[in-house]
């Protein structure tokens, strides 16, 4: 079966689900990897222990859906840049391992860069015509930063400053936090289920009182709701009576509610979950149509409240959620299954993530700057 545009309705009371071929046919996958993930931004495992003064970092932008070898490159000035990590010659890749450097030069045939991704050199090519061009420097992915953290995109659909401002929200409780350099803690799952179907259980929270028994005693789940961004949301969850909340000042728009967490989505697989000890990133890597690799990184900045509330127990809320789509990854390959409706009420973050998905793979409108629900 070939990949077939798809259209969601803006009004989620009359809209329907993508069609199932996007979660189990090849066509539609490599639609995805050609579509959406190279015009997305993508955090940096650096994160925020990036190089730092000539440093360089070799990474692989998503193994397993784009495998595309890149380089973070760090001048003496503290620029960032994110350049290719393969020589303009003959494809050898440039850096193999975390260094400081001050160029870069090919293992292969002694082809030299600056840390900007100019040719400097390039042995043997002196009789070379219309030698060197621009097309002999290394190409580079776009690069942002957020709070130390790094991200890079192949060919972005948004800039990176429109693209992060679900995270940038002037009274966010999280600007400016004193998290530490490195991770605390890094754990990864595998898990035998379609990265979208992964996204979509994070962008509700209408399965938590059937799913997450022991999450669901900790907030409020009547209180739960979803704010709309260009390019992403954020679900805030109030605190039951007697759990971990912020100390939010007397301005902040969510002041005399006791918020127990913000789990923040950036298009298209990423999630900032902040909780009154810290932060927890959960990066989705696609890994097939039917697999996915699931990364989090911890950031504990107030270890007196580590183990309370919802943020207390997330070993447990991931395999709990692990498990639950993989049982829908089963569910799906039926012959006789076909998705559904939206709740109104409790899936307006499924909706956009669709919608946007439909908007990266066939073109239709962008989504509105911003929307409240």
């Amino acid at each position: 079966m070939s990949f077939r545009p798809f259209r969601i309705d803006p009004d989620i009371r009359r809209a329907r689900m993508p069609p199932v071929e996007l979660y189990r046919d090849s066509d539609w996958w490599q639609a995805l990897c050609e579509r959406v993930f190279p015009r997305s931004w993508q955090l940096s495992p650096a994160a925020r222990f990036q190089p730092r003064g000539n440093g360089l970092h070799p990474w692989t932008l998503l193994p397993g859906c784009l495998d595309e070898a890149l380089l973070l490159a760090r001048d003496e000035n503290d620029r960032l840049r994110c350049l290719s990590n393969v020589c303009t010659h003959r494809g050898m890749p440039l850096v193999e391992k975390a260094c400081a450097a001050n160029s870069l030069r090919c293992p292969y045939h002694g082809r030299q860069f600056d840390l900007q991704g100019r040719l400097q050199a390039s042995p043997e090519f002196e009789a070379a015509e219309n030698f060197p061009s621009e097309e002999d420097d290394l190409p580079r992915a776009a690069v942002g930063e957020w709070q130390g953290f790094s991200f890079a995109a192949l060919h972005p659909k948004l800039d990176f400053e429109r693209w992060i401002e679900t995270l940038n929200r002037p009274t966010a409780p999280w600007l400016n936090a004193d998290w530490p350099s490195e991770p605390t803690e890094t754990r990864e799952y595998e898990v035998e289920a379609n990265w979208a179907l992964y996204m979509e259980n994070a962008l509700e929270g209408f399965h938590l009182p059937w799913v997450h028994r022991g999450l669901s005693k900790s907030i409020d789940f009547a209180s739960y709701r979803t704010e709309l961004f260009a390019s992403g949301n954020i679900q805030v969850a109030e605190a039951s009576q007697g759990e971990a909340a912020f100390d939010l000042p007397a301005k902040h728009p969510d002041a005399g509610k006791r918020i127990a967490g913000y789990f923040a989505f950036l298009f298209p697989n990423l999630m900032f979950n902040f909780y009154p000890w810290g932060l927890s990133i959960n990066l989705i890597h696609p890994r097939g149509m039917g697999h996915c690799r699931v990364t989090y990184l911890t950031f504990v900045c107030k270890p007196e409240l580590r183990g309370q509330g919802a943020g207390g127990d997330l070993d447990t809320v991931e395999l709990e959620d692990g498990a639950a789509v993989a049982k829908v990854q089963r569910g799906i390959r039926s012959r006789l299954f076909q998705p559904g409706r939206y709740s109104p009420s409790r899936e307006a973050g499924l909706h956009q993530f669709h919608r946007l998905l439909a908007e990266y793979l066939c073109g239709h409108e962008p989504m509105p700057r911003v929307i409240d629900t």
